[in-house]
């Protein structure tokens, strides 16, 4: 018998009062057959700012059991219409990138992993990956860098926090597409300038490892580092991501540590992401949501933003919205804040009951750029950007994301290049574990050490936390005050994150 699974929803609006950083009031009993938000709008409270938005589950597990079970006849699986209700499960189940005979293929070597972190997975298909690596992606963040300047130069407390969220937030938008970005090679790196006046270097700074045309699941997951700098801030990050397998949809937890330091200002900034689930992986439509809450804490002074993204519901329901206040150290609602993530972010002051101060108005903060039409990759123009070489510094490191060959092919349109250069680069990296191990080596990233910190997060402790060395800099003074490297064509630079030049031929 399929066990199938349902999802409780509280009407709920805004609390100021509610202690920061406890749970939202959202009970994820279980899922499988069919995930459900939402049902039957409730008439907002008159008290409050925002629209309350309430669900209940009636009468729908034996109609979702017969559709989708009946159609597919297998256990634990859930398909997702984000536009639907439940009765068109079956129908979703069709559509998406893969044909019958390759969902059947995929969900037969996917299954036995329900319940897994598979984050580390390397035998999956070009198919599904865009031509971006996972430290490049970490760039995205700053594409609307702009907000911490406009952080730093601001005098008022509590709006420096409406602009620093307001940019953290800015990165959902590109977050939502569904491919999957390649997984670094263990000592890659990425770098961009002529964006912001900022300079930003990332780099894989922990790898594991899975033996050739074996799917693993692995109790390292890679890490990467990052570190990005102008007049205004810096901002420091070490990205880890915890992932469960479910299925058909996988639940990715951000079990890292990003630090925002504002100059002028004078403060530290600490951000906690909300989760992210990705649904329909093989069977439907694949689609992306973040739900929970996003805190951002001033360390200098305690104050902090805490902000709620709904979880979509039924038809589309408080899909995409976000909302909550920006609090004194005392806990005081000061600024409430709502929009849509994918859309734009609005502020208004507020009264000690969250509500809006007479006289005040909503102002906007940010809204989402102008996008390319019909993009294959569901690219933004800034996307583009990262991937060219028109954000490239004078002389790229070797090492740089751009060369890998197998990006650069897929870029092309050429999948079977693409898959090929994989598959090898691949085959060379775990040559490199073997020389390692052998040699009794261990790996030291370039641009970045490893300190004795840990730190908490809702996942989990981040026990391995990376900061910048100032060594990357120092580089880029030398390059950049050197004539030299002026006839230097970046593209016809060969990639090589490699540490050992013999492991060419293991």
């Amino acid at each position: 018998m399929v066990a199938f699974y349902s999802v409780h929803c509280r009407s709920r609006r805004l609390q100021p009062k509610r202690p920061i950083g406890e749970d939202p009031q959202i009970e994820i009993i279980s899922l499988a057959v069919a995930l459900v938000m939402g049902s039957k709008d409730e008439k907002p409270s008159s008290s409050g700012f925002f629209s309350a938005i309430s669900s209940s589950v009636r009468n729908w597990g034996s109609a979702v059991h017969k559709s989708v079970n009946g159609l597919l006849g297998y256990e634990g699986l859930e398909v997702i219409n984000p536009e639907g209700g439940t009765d068109d499960a079956e129908e979703e189940a069709h559509r998406g990138r893969w044909k019958q005979e390759e969902r059947d293929s995929y969900w037969k070597m996917m299954q036995k992993y329900i319940g897994s972190d598979v984050t580390s997975m390397v035998t999956l298909p070009v198919i599904i990956f865009e031509p971006m690596t996972m430290i490049q992606k970490m760039a995205e963040l700053m594409e609307y860098s702009h907000l911490l300047d406009l952080a730093d130069e601001c005098e008022d407390p509590y709006m420096r926090l409406v602009y620093s969220s307001s940019w953290a937030i800015s990165v959902y938008y590109a977050y939502q597409r569904t491919w999957k970005p390649f997984n670094p090679i263990l000592g890659e790196t990425y770098e961009m300038v002529n964006h912001g006046g900022l300079t930003f270097i990332s780099e894989q700074v922990s790898h594991s490892y899975a033996p050739a045309f074996v799917v693993e699941v692995s109790h390292h997951p890679p890490m990467g580092a990052a570190h990005a700098e102008n007049e205004h801030f810096t901002y420091d990050i070490t990205s880890k991501l915890k992932t469960k397998f479910l299925g058909n949809s996988l639940e990715i937890y951000p079990v890292g540590r990003t630090r925002v330091k504002l100059k002028k200002a004078g403060v530290i900034l600490d951000l906690v992401p909300p989760p992210t689930k990705v649904n329909n992986l093989i069977f439907g439509r694949t689609w992306v949501d973040s739900f929970g809450e996003m805190i951002m804490t001033n360390l200098t002074t305690g104050d902090k933003v805490v902000l709620y993204f709904q979880p979509c519901g039924w038809f589309g329901a408080g899909r995409y919205e976000v909302d909550g206040y920006v609090y004194s150290a005392g806990e005081e609602p000061k600024i409430l804040m709502t929009g849509k993530w994918n859309e734009s972010l609005s502020c208004q002051p507020c009264d000690q009951e969250g509500e809006p101060l007479p006289g005040t108005e909503l102002k906007e903060i940010w809204r989402v750029a102008a996008v390319p039409e019909k993009d294959k990759f569901q690219y933004t123009y800034f996307a583009h950007a990262i991937n060219s070489f028109e954000t490239a510094p004078k002389k790229l490191l070797a090492s740089d994301s751009r060369l890998r060959p197998d990006r650069y092919a897929l870029e092309k349109g050429d999948l079977a290049k693409s898959g090929a250069e994989k598959t090898s680069l691949e085959e060379r990296q775990r040559a490199e574990k073997r020389i390692r191990e052998a040699r009794g080596d261990q790996f030291t990233p370039r641009w970045f050490n490893m300190t004795s910190e840990v730190t908490a997060t809702p996942w989990g402790d981040l026990e391995e936390i990376y900061e910048y060395n100032g060594k990357y800099t120092e580089h880029r003074v030398r390059i950049d005050s050197s004539d030299s490297v002026n006839e230097v064509d970046n593209t016809s630079i060969e990639f090589n994150p490699w540490q050992y030049s013999d492991s060419a031929s293991q």
